[in-house]
This record gives C-alpha cells, sequence and structure tokens, in this order.
C-alpha cells in the first residue's frame, strides 16, 4: 500500500470515527480487584492501518498525531463511559503531540464533562517514542493536566529515550515497567535486578509500578514475590471491548506457582484477628459504638454484599474526622462507607509472610497501628496486625541466621532437610542436585584458604544465578559440599549452564602457569605430590516423581543425593549422574 493511499486511509478514518477502543485491566493483586483499564485504540479490521503501530506511524509522517489521539481519547472516553465500567481510565498520551503547536488544551477535561466522568478517575499515560528535549513545556503541560485533577503515569519505563529524567522531571503518579524487562524475569536475574530498583526508586518518589506484559505464571509469580502489586498483560486479561469487570476468573496465588521451597513462615492463620466486620449501609454511629466497647480495636473491615471488602475504618482516622465541629452530629446517621478508607491492604491467606512484608512496606502510608484484612478467596476472614508481622519476620531472620552458613549465608543443614521433608510432603516433581567440588582440598591447600572461600562464594553466586526464586532452593551443606532443588522442567539446561557458568568463572583464581597447563601440582592426602586437573563440578541428581513422596523420608532422598554425587566423581572432570526416584 502506498503512503498516498495510507493518508488517505487516515483521513477516512478521521472523518467517520472509524477507530475501535479496547480495554486491558490493570490488577491489583493486594486487594484482589481491578483497579482500572488501559485504553487502546485500533483502526478498522479491514484497513491496512488497524494495527496501532501503522496507524500512529501514518498519523506522524502526516502531523496529524495530536489530531488521531484526540479522536482515541473521545472514542476510549465515550465507550467507557457506555460500558459504565468501574476503577480508573488510562489513557495513552504522547509527549511530542502535547508539544505540537496545534495541541488544544482543555480538550479532554470538555470530553469527560460531556460523558460523565470525573477528571480524579483518569491518569494520562504518557507514552514516549520519539526523544523529548523541551522538559519544560513538558512540564507545564502536564501540571496542567494535575491542576485539573489528573493523575500522572510515565509508560515503557527503561525503554524510553528518557524516561529516567522524565521520572525525576516529572514525579508520575504512576510508573510502569517495560514489558522488555518482565519477559522472562523468572529466568533472568538481572531483570530480576532492575525491577528490584525500581520498586526502590518508586519507594522514596511516592509512585506505583505497574509490571505490564505479564504472560506467563512463573512471571507473575515473581513479581508477586517481589512485591509488585500493580499488574498487567494477556495472563490477566487481554484488550477487549467488553473486558472483565472483576478479578473472578483472573489468576490467583495457587495458580501463579507453588510457595518458593526455602519460603518458612508461610501460614498467615496465625496472625488472623477474627474481628467482626460491617457494611458499606452500617451507620457510623453503630461503627463508634463498636470501637466504645473494644478498646484494643483497632480497625474494621468494610464488606460489600458479596463478603469481600471494599473499605477499612481506622479508629485513630475516624476520631480525627469526628472532631471537627458538628462532625459527630452530621455523620452519626449517615452510612460509614462516607468515612471508610477505600486505601486499604487485603491478602490472601495462601500468600508467604515474606510477600504480605514487602506489601506492607512498599505502601508508604501504612502505619504500625493500622490492621491489614485477610482474606480467602477474596472473601472476608479477619484482620492482621503489622506487628505481628513484624515480630513474626524477626523470629523467622533470626531462625534463618542460626542455621546459614557463616560464609555464603545461605541455608545450612536444617532448613536443607526442612526443605526436602516439605518437598516430599507437597508431592512435587523435582530434581535435587548435589553439587561438589573437584579438586577443592589441594586447590585450597596450595592456593590458601582465603582464595578458596572466594571460590566458594563464586560456587554461591553461579548457583543462585541459575535459580527460579519462587520455586527453587540453593542450601550449602558445608565445605564445598552443595544442596539445589529445581522444580522447572528446563533443570538440565540450567545445570548446563550452571557448568558452564562456574568454568568460566574459576579461570580468574588461579596462576596462569596452572591455566596453561590445565592442571596444577599439590599434595594428596597421602602428603605425597600429585598432579591434579583444574576445578570442576561433579552433580549428583535425584530425580523425584510424585509416586515416590510418600515411600520416602528426608534422610533417605539426602542419602540417595550423595549416592548419586558419589558416581559423579568417579567421572573425571564435570559430571553429571541422574538417578530416578
Amino acid at each position: 500500500m502506498t503512503m498516498t493511499e495510507q493518508l488517505s486511509a487516515l483521513s477516512s478514518i478521521l472523518a467517520q470515527g472509524g477507530l475501535h477502543s479496547l480495554f486491558q485491566p490493570i490488577v491489583c493483586l493486594s486487594e484482589r480487584r481491578i483497579l482500572g483499564y488501559e485504553a487502546l485504540s485500533r483502526g478498522p479490521s479491514n484497513s491496512p492501518l488497524h494495527s496501532p503501530i501503522n496507524l500512529f506511524a501514518v498519523a506522524r509522517h502526516a502531523g496529524r498525531l495530536s489530531e488521531l489521539e484526540i479522536a482515541c481519547r473521545e472514542s476510549a472516553c465515550r465507550r467507557f463511559s457506555q460500558q459504565n465500567l468501574d476503577g480508573k481510565l488510562f489513557l495513552n498520551v504522547s509527549p511530542e503531540s502535547l508539544l505540537e503547536p496545534t495541541h488544544q488544551a482543555g480538550l479532554t477535561l470538555k470530553l469527560l464533562q460531556s460523558v460523565g466522568i470525573a477528571p480524579s478517575r483518569v491518569v494520562i499515560e504518557l507514552t514516549e517514542q520519539t526523544p523529548t528535549d523541551d522538559f519544560q513545556l513538558l512540564y507545564n503541560a502536564l501540571h496542567h493536566y494535575r491542576a485539573m485533577g489528573f493523575s500522572i503515569a510515565l509508560d515503557d519505563l527503561g525503554a524510553g529515550y528518557s524516561s529516567l529524567r522524565l521520572w525525576s522531571e516529572l514525579r508520575p503518579d504512576y510508573v510502569k515497567i517495560d514489558r522488555h524487562f518482565i519477559d522472562g524475569i523468572h529466568l533472568d536475574a538481572v531483570k530480576r535486578e532492575f525491577v528490584g530498583s525500581i520498586l526502590q526508586m518508586a519507594k522514596a518518589s511516592r509512585a506505583q509500578v505497574i509490571a505490564e506484559g505479564i504472560e506467563l505464571a512463573e512471571e507473575l509469580s515473581v513479581l508477586m514475590e517481589m512485591g509488585v502489586d500493580l499488574v498487567q498483560g494477556y495472563l490477566l486479561g487481554r484488550p477487549q471491548e467488553q473486558p472483565a469487570r472483576d478479578v473472578r476468573g483472573l489468576p490467583t496465588q495457587a495458580d501463579v506457582g507453588t510457595p518458593a521451597l526455602n519460603d518458612e513462615g508461610s501460614d498467615l492463620g496465625a496472625l488472623i484477628n477474627t474481628q467482626p466486620a460491617v457494611t458499606r449501609q452500617t451507620p457510623t454511629a453503630h461503627v463508634l459504638e463498636a470501637f466504645r466497647r473494644q478498646a484494643n480495636l483497632n480497625s474494621l473491615a468494610v464488606l460489600d454484599d458479596q463478603d469481600r471488602p471494599c473499605g477499612i475504618v481506622h479508629r485513630h482516622s475516624l476520631s480525627d474526622a469526628l472532631l471537627k465541629p458538628f462532625a459527630t452530629d452530621l455523620f452519626a446517621r449517615k452510612p460509614i462507607s462516607r468515612l471508610m478508607n477505600e486505601d486499604f491492604l487485603a491478602v490472601e491467606l495462601n500468600q508467604s509472610l515474606q510477600q504480605v512484608s514487602r506489601l506492607l512496606t512498599s505502601r508508604a502510608r501504612q502505619r504500625i497501628e493500622e490492621d491489614f484484612i485477610i482474606t480467602l478467596n477474596g472473601c472476608y476472614l479477619g484482620l492482621g496486625r503489622v506487628i505481628d508481622v513484624l515480630k513474626l519476620i524477626t523470629e523467622l531472620k533470626i531462625q534463618q541466621a542460626r542455621h546459614a552458613n557463616p560464609l555464603t549465608l545461605l541455608p545450612g543443614n536444617v532448613p536443607i532437610q526442612q526443605c526436602l521433608a516439605r518437598l516430599l510432603q507437597q508431592g512435587r516433581e523435582s530434581v535435587i542436585c548435589y553439587v561438589d567440588i573437584d579438586s577443592f582440598k589441594p586447590f585450597n591447600d596450595l592456593y590458601g584458604y582465603a582464595r578458596g572461600d572466594e571460590v566458594l562464594l563464586c560456587l554461591a553466586q553461579c548457583l543462585n544465578e541459575r535459580v527460579d526464586p519462587s520455586r527453587d532452593f540453593v542450601g550449602h551443606i558445608g565445605g564445598d559440599d552443595f544442596m539445589l532443588v529445581l522444580s522447572s522442567e528446563d533443570w538440565r539446561k540450567r545445570l548446563q549452564q550452571l557448568i558452564e557458568d562456574f568454568q568460566s568463572q574459576c579461570r580468574r583464581f588461579y596462576r596462569a602457569e596452572h591455566l596453561e597447563a590445565g592442571c596444577f601440582i599439590a599434595h594428596n592426602r597421602q602428603g605425597q605430590r600429585q598432579e591434579f586437573a583444574l576445578l570442576s563440578l561433579s552433580i549428583g541428581v535425584v530425580h523425584l516423581h510424585p509416586a515416590a513422596c510418600a515411600g520416602l523420608d528426608a534422610g533417605q532422598l539426602a542419602a540417595l543425593a550423595s549416592q548419586a554425587k558419589h558416581h559423579a566423581k568417579e567421572v573425571p572432570g564435570y559430571s553429571l549422574h541422574v538417578i530416578e526416584a
């Protein structure tokens, strides 16, 4: 199709209103609800400009980008209002369209007023495709939006030309991580580091992070474990003209993977305070009376008609609200929904203690005396106290430190035994790998204990980089012996990558003459000088099948892994021996 034909197609679309608006849900995991929807535009299905990439490229070439974006916004707002969708509406806006001379301020607000959508429900999502140089003009344009009540989101963080500067200059309310860093995050330690850094910066700037482009349950599981609370992607809902209106049918924690094998203290049942809840229609006077009757009652959950949390009332917040002149008389007969806090944390019973701790610490407004809500399948169970979470986390850290290897800080023999017992109890198919360094003792004797410790730390790092933190386990038995438990189907590939990593990393520990010779000479256990090959790994593997779990205990499973390791060590150099269990 020629450029002339494409320009003609664009003119036809703009003249005849041929745009389609799709909506993709953005899910809040902690509250098990849809935060809002991103509006996405498509051209007519029979048009070569159906694809948004082609559509916007042609509009940019024709100098009609601002005109197209206004048409997209008009279509999205109208359809959003017609369907009476709940939550926030995320509207894509490119900085270059805001900076165009033809851009008309105030059109979006007029459009929203015409369809009955409050500006507070709209998020202007800044999508950067070309370099932005005029930061001051862009800042003024977005300040204009903020002054009218809109929120601001920065899209595709990490992919744009100047996205970090935009974050620093504009201080957006939401930051969306580019899907490149989400794709395969469960397999890539560098991507996990990047997302972790973004979470830290967001906490400092009081922005909320949205991870988009999630397509795999493993990706979602890792993000949940890291404390990401707002998520978007095909796994949670594809862009549709009539999208899902609630989270029923969306993945739950149970759907996105089993808890990590090294995740102790995951039972939240001990944290539940079975306090009664109130409904949205409960009069404020009744809630006040409940607080008066129970001096130790800090909070009350507010439920909808399906027993799902829709708000929370904190004692201190209610007291502050009713201290204003005439407030008690004004609100006493009004429903508590008028004074409840809709910004609350709700966690599922099967979430781990670590996940809950991360969610709590990521909430800048969370106070230590404020309770959070515990649910089962989205329905109210009871309240949890922040102080109880902190106590349990502290106890867990002390226990972990007591049983950790002092050099690598990896879990030691007690956590390893607990991991194997839990594995058998769950009846999960897994591989248990006993990893041993060949020629380590003579290397240690020749090069010294400090260099030997460096080798052990190097192997610990290599092991950590080969695991999926949401499902796998790494432990340090002692000396040069390590335990690795993998649950993924590609375990052979991971072990091969481990071998290659270690072989490459070890080169820096040898003297040049030993590297060149491919061996070194040291004393053996009998005190005689002997030639030894360079360091290598012997890995004994027990491939555990669910049917075998009932017939084994943790000690027997460890013994099988040790047996497999001894078979592997009979083969010179890097070796792998597998026992099917």
